[in-house]
């Protein structure tokens, strides 16, 4: 099969999103001859390491010579993907932020990028969500996704997206910003019924975020199942929807 850009199939890959790298390594193991220091799935993936998603080693990703870099608008940063343009390389940038958008790009870096076929698992996530539906009213909901300073989800986030289908309405859903600064005192007067509380990227735990928000109960969730998409889509809806009803007993 051919790839984005009409030549064959692409046989090294650098990827500059930890969603990416795991979906990349899952659908072909041995395409993958980089990632970011922060792609720790799947386990014991044994590619060359370039820095981080907002540093990436610029020269040492052009030494491993990659028919093709993948990127996201969000994660990674335009002058840094300006300069891997500029040393030669083919870089596919994805913006990912709904669930069916996920889906999209997932298929345009796999199939049209990568010139893979299409992976199962990419299938079986389609259909771990397929028939997901919140039920109304929605649950309002303040999403932190960081502390010191605060910040929480904002407008056109995935994360916002995967939590509408399960029943929770974030309550900054309309700010300007994405990802705004919120002082404390106002994240708890804001109307919210819950808490949800991610172990990424700031590592909410028990011990660490609850206690902020007296008056909320919390639900604590997996991060990855939060805010990666690949195939950690197809434990999402259930292992998401059980932490949220669990919160809410």
């Amino acid at each position: 099969m051919s790839s984005l850009s009409g030549r064959p199939a692409v046989r090294r890959v650098v990827s500059l999103v930890p969603s990416l790298t795991e979906a990349v390594a899952r659908s072909a193991p041995g395409l993958l001859v980089g990632a970011t220091d922060w792609c720790e799935h799947p386990a014991g993936l044994g590619v060359v390491r370039v820095g981080g998603t907002k540093n990436p080693d610029v020269a040492r990703i052009a030494a491993l010579a990659p028919d093709l870099v993948l990127a996201n608008e969000e994660e990674n940063r335009a002058p840094d993907l300006g300069a891997l343009r500029a040393a030669g390389l083919e870089v596919l940038v994805t913006e990912v932020r709904t669930l069916e958008q996920a889906f999209a790009e997932l298929e345009r870096v796999l199939v049209r990028g990568c010139g893979l076929a299409r992976p199962a698992w990419l299938d079986d996530a389609r259909d771990a969500w397929r028939d997901v539906r919140a039920t109304a009213p929605l649950t309002p909901a303040v999403v932190p996704v960081w502390r010191r300073p605060w910040m929480v989800l904002g407008r056109d986030t995935f994360a916002g997206d995967v939590l509408a289908r399960l029943g929770i309405a974030n309550v900054h859903a309309g700010h300007a910003d994405r990802y705004p600064r919120i002082p404390l005192p106002e994240l708890n007067s804001c109307g919210a019924e819950l808490v949800v509380l991610p172990d990424e990227p700031y590592r909410f735990g028990a011990d660490d975020g609850p206690e902020c928000f007296p008056g909320l109960p919390s639900a604590l969730v997996s991060g990855r199942h939060l805010t990666w998409y690949g195939p950690s889509l197809t434990q999402a809806p259930a292992l998401l929807g059980a932490a949220l009803r669990a919160a809410s007993r």
